[in-house]
């Protein structure tokens, strides 16, 4: 398979389609992807939606990663739209972490630690027409859910901070729905929601918006999650 157009960047990486099948993320700084693939490669044989990984490109980097070619929108493209509502949004999101959090770890020995995968917004899930599908599990972790749902809650929260962004209200709903679901599967502690805190401030992507909301953020969140 010979590297074709561009199909989309993101914060660190571009997407080059390969065929109809399947598409090559390149990470502009060369970025390892050994880990990304070998927790995706773990989630799939656990049953979890992730992309399918693909034979190796030709003319590609060691670096790069092929992946299934998705089709369908992002959740955040279907909740801009409207054919999603923030109810079934959250939902989705809280079932795609309860579902995540089932699977034991790779490498963890804590009995209480689960995969995580600290961003799993909704920029982050493709509606295909399979089903709900996560991507991007390049900060992919171990450790206990909550720390998970918090960061989801701060990203969020940081999103509906955005004066610029016309939606703000409705991901701030988003969140509050979220919130009262994830009380049912042990919440958004103060301990877990600061060390979600530290870890985006500390993540060299953010923006000089979200850096500046960051602690207005925090207190979105822990005033919604009560």
């Amino acid at each position: 398979m010979h590297i074709g157009p561009l199909l989309g960047s993101g914060r660190t990486a571009d997407v080059y389609a390969l065929d109809g099948s399947w598409v090559l993320r390149r990470h502009r700084h060369g970025i390892d992807t050994t880990g990304e693939l070998t927790v995706m490669s773990y989630l799939s044989a656990s049953g979890f939606p992730v992309p399918r990984i693909g034979p190796p490109a030709e003319e590609a980097l060691p670096t790069d990663l092929v992946v299934q070619r998705l089709s369908g929108p992002t959740l955040a493209e279907a909740l801009l739209a409207g054919t999603v509502t923030e109810d079934e949004g959250a939902g989705l999101l809280a079932r795609l972490l309860r579902e995540l959090h089932a699977i034991p770890p790779r490498l963890s020995q804590d009995p209480e630690d689960r995969i995580l995968h600290l961003g799993l917004h909704p920029e982050n899930v493709v509606l295909a027409p399979e089903g709900a599908v996560v991507i991007d599990w390049l900060a992919a972790g171990e450790g206990p859910p909550a720390l998970d749902r918090a960061m989801t809650s701060l990203i969020l929260a940081q999103v509906a901070l955005d004066p610029s962004f016309s939606a703000g209200p409705r991901v701030r709903d988003l969140l509050a729905v979220l919130l009262s679901l994830f009380a049912e599967d042990g919440g958004v502690p103060a301990g877990a929601l600061t060390r979600a805190a530290a870890l985006r401030a500390a993540d060299p992507r953010l923006t000089a918006h979200e850096a500046a909301v960051l602690d207005e953020a925090t207190e979105l969140v822990a005033s919604l999650a009560g």
